[in-house]
């Protein structure tokens, strides 16, 4: 996971579901600006797996057929058969980014229902299987065309992905333009079957499903429509989840998932996500009383410990009435430089006034804040 983040500024949860994603056999919707990285991580997705074909393509309204599917074979028409040659194109793909997804025309998002769903393409006469592992769609924002609802629905995560924040702002003017971390052993064929079996065997699980069903009824609160196969599949995600975790059963905190799953807008994921973190993680911010009154009375402490006057005899008296006397004598001479003067050595006077404390006293007041922190 750290070489695939390495670079990339606030993109670790984008990362993380790409490649759980990919490693379920599942597709992921990315959704933000231009310029957000949004094709590196698909690029970076695909470096991931050994052997696998990558295709990018940017569609448009004017995209046809032939720039996703391959050209029409000639030597196949004159034999009265209509086929493409895919070889390239992304019916041989494993990992495939298609910016602006959803401005394709019909003829290619009805291709693309069946290629996305059933890892198959209709070439001609014949239906094709493809080696397709996982599509990586982009777009500016959600569809909002109806008509598009069903392949927006092929998209199993929907991944906002926003500008880099005021946190990381600086560290991103700062980012070189070298070349990325290179990649551990890319995961093979056998790696992903490995996954899936072992998810297979992931169980359930009372606290997992009861977990579940919470979440189902804050979706229905919250007006959301979920459809049967979305649960089902969201709780296949988990499972690879915890597969590729090395754990047997479901926990509740694997639903962290959850938001990017159910949710089909903007606005309704912080709404879940939160729901998510403060009713199952139950993580949600507590009052530090006890900390409060521990800092209170530590200030008042120092405070009261900085009024302290210096030791009395010796040259403490001396230099409290030589302090009195420059402090009498500042309103009666003139002049800048003589004022400057009584400020400079007035200053020194007050600072040697001050209670100077023992390393002893110094080391257990460190030791307090040890403590409370």
């Amino acid at each position: 996971m750290q070489a695939l983040e390495n670079g990339l500024l606030e993109r670790d949860t984008a990362t993380r579901l790409l490649l759980l994603a990919a490693l379920a056999g599942e597709h992921v919707l990315l959704i933000g600006p231009p310029g957000t990285a949004k094709s590196e991580l698909a690029r970076r997705l695909h470096r991931a797996f050994d052997g696998a074909r990558y295709f990018e393509r940017l569609l448009t309204r004017f995209s046809t057929p032939e720039e996703l599917f391959g050209p029409l074979s000639l030597k196949a028409l004159e034999d009265d058969r209509y086929e493409r040659l895919t070889e390239g194109y992304l019916p041989t793909a494993g990992i495939a980014f298609l910016d602006e997804v959803f401005k394709a025309n019909s003829a290619i998002l009805n291709a693309l229902l069946t290629l996305l769903n059933e890892r198959t393409f209709d070439n001609g006469a014949g239906r094709q299987a493809t080696p397709l592992i996982s599509v990586v769609g982009a777009s500016n924002e959600r569809p909002a065309d109806e008509s598009l609802q069903a392949f927006f629905d092929r998209f199993l995560l929907r991944v906002p992905v926003a500008p880099v924040g005021d946190a990381a702002f600086a560290a991103l003017l700062q980012l070189g333009d070298g070349p990325t971390a290179s990649l551990p052993a890319p995961l093979t064929a056998d790696d992903r079957a490995a996954v899936r079996s072992a998810a297979a065997q992931v169980s359930l699980g009372d606290e997992a499903l009861a977990a579940l069903q919470a979440l189902r009824a804050e979706v229905a609160r919250l007006g959301l429509t979920v459809s049967d196969r979305r649960w089902r599949q969201l709780v296949g995600l988990m499972r690879c989840a915890a597969a590729s975790e090395g754990r047997a059963g479901l926990d509740p905190i694997d639903l962290w998932l959850a938001p990017c799953v159910v949710c089909d807008d903007a606005d309704s994921l912080p709404a879940v996500a939160a729901w998510v973190t403060q009713a199952l993680v139950q993580a949600e911010t507590q009052p530090l009383t006890w900390l409060d009154h521990a800092v209170t009375a530590f200030e008042k402490r120092l405070e009261i410990e900085q009024r302290l006057p210096a030791e009395e005899g010796g040259s403490a008296d001396d230099d409290a009435g030589k302090l009195a006397l420059l402090r009498s004598l500042g309103g009666h001479e003139g002049g800048e430089a003589g004022h400057g003067m009584q400020r400079i050595q007035s200053n020194i006077l007050e600072d040697k006034q001050r209670r100077r404390f023992s390393p002893v006293h110094i080391a257990a007041r460190l030791a307090q804040v040890d403590a409370i922190t």
